[in-house]
Parts: C-alpha cells; sequence; structure tokens
C-alpha cells in the first residue's frame, strides 16, 4: 500500500480530489466522485477513527500516519479570502485540526499512546457517550464504514457552499433521510433542512459534527424508504 502525499494547498493551489488516501484503495461506488479506483472495502477489525491534533500540525501528523501505511482522511472546502485588496478563492480546513484514519485499534493505539514522538501532537477525540475503558478513559469515536463514506462524498466536493452547522442552524423539514440524485452531492444521504434561507442536506457524523450540503433543489432529492 503506497500512500499519498499530504502536502495539503491550504492558502491556495489545487486541492488533492482524495486527500491523504493510500492510492491504491480508494473507495468506488456509483455514489462517489468520479475518478475512483476499485477495491477499498472494508477492511476485518478496521475502523474510521477521529483524531485531534496539535494546532497546525495536521499536515505533520498526516504524514506520520502515512509512513505507517495507515489510510488517512482530512477534509477541506473552498473559502473566499482578501489578498491584498483582492478576493482569492483558496483552500483551508473544513475541520481544523482533525483527521480521520482508517486502521486497527492497536495500531491507532501505537499512534497516540505508545509511541512518544506522534502522541504529543495527535490525539483521540473520544466517545463521552460510553463507559470508560480499563485505562479510565472513554473510548475513541469511530464511524461506521458507510457513514464515514457519505461524508466523504459530501465532503470531497469542490462547492465552496459546503459548510458545518449546528443543529439550531438547521430547520428541519421532516425526520425523513434522503438521497441526492444529481448535481454535485450526487449520492449524498442525510436529510432536508434550510440553512441561511436554502434548502441543503445536512449529513451528521453523531458525537462529532454537521455539515450542511450547498442548496440541493426539490427535483435532486428522493425519498428513501
Amino acid at each position: 500500500m503506497k500512500a499519498l502525499s499530504n502536502a495539503h494547498p491550504l492558502e491556495g493551489g489545487t486541492k488533492p480530489r482524495y486527500v491523504g488516501f493510500a492510492s491504491n484503495i480508494i473507495p468506488e461506488s456509483k455514489n462517489l466522485p468520479k475518478g475512483v479506483s476499485s477495491n477499498f472495502v472494508p477492511l476485518a477489525n478496521h475502523y474510521w477513527f477521529v483524531f485531534r491534533v496539535t494546532y497546525n500540525q495536521v499536515a505533520k501528523a498526516s504524514n506520520a500516519f502515512n509512513e505507517k501505511q495507515i489510510i488517512t482522511y482530512f477534509p477541506q472546502h473552498y473559502v473566499w479570502k482578501n489578498r491584498n485588496g483582492k478576493k482569492k478563492r483558496v483552500l483551508a480546513p473544513l475541520l481544523p485540526n482533525f483527521i480521520f484514519a482508517y486502521t486497527t485499534r492497536n495500531k491507532a493505539d501505537n499512534m497516540v499512546r505508545n509511541n512518544l514522538w506522534t502522541s504529543t501532537f495527535i490525539k483521540y477525540y473520544l466517545d463521552k457517550t460510553k463507559e470508560r475503558e480499563s485505562n479510565g478513559f472513554h473510548p475513541p469515536l469511530t464511524i461506521g464504514f458507510n457513514e464515514m463514506m457519505n461524508f466523504i462524498l459530501a465532503t470531497n466536493s469542490e462547492n465552496e457552499h459546503i459548510m458545518t452547522v449546528t443543529s439550531e442552524m438547521c430547520h428541519f423539514k421532516s425526520g425523513d433521510t434522503v438521497k441526492v440524485i444529481d448535481g454535485d452531492f450526487k449520492g449524498v444521504i442525510g436529510r432536508v433542512a434550510r440553512v441561511a434561507g436554502q434548502q441543503r442536506v445536512i449529513i451528521e457524523i453523531e458525537g462529532l459534527c454537521m455539515i450542511a450540503t450547498a442548496y440541493v433543489p426539490s427535483a435532486f432529492i428522493e425519498l428513501l424508504k
């Protein structure tokens, strides 16, 4: 498994389509963006872990994971910033100081707790809804495989109107689950809500975040039974 470089161009440049993924195990599905290779399937004893990284150390953390041949994902989005009096479209972290890694608990522990170097800047994001483990800490938050694939699909779009939201910002039309069937977010599964005056689809990683797509017209939305 050869891991991609994680030199993320956060202040301009071209967004890598699959940030941090190993080049030969990127997911393929009709629900995922174009250009994806073919053989990323769930692996035994592997989980998507969420890690918090010391401020401004995400690239360093990503390189450390890649050295161990661990698949990572670091979501970014485009924003407009003023540069010398001119507006410029640049990349910025969607979830600053967070990185996702697909690996085993043993390998994750080695990065967070057993390695004197990486443990100084890579920490688990803990699931405080669960009981503490024998070590006295809550277990690390993990994300289901299909749920993570949906999150990657939603956040990998180059649409600049993707945003993080809170429940207070979302005016849900119903509790129904829907699927986007066309447009930039084709294949994304979530719930319809009005956010900032627009109809969007909300993807929630429980215990971590809520993400809103850009505007999605009703014609692009299919109710899932």
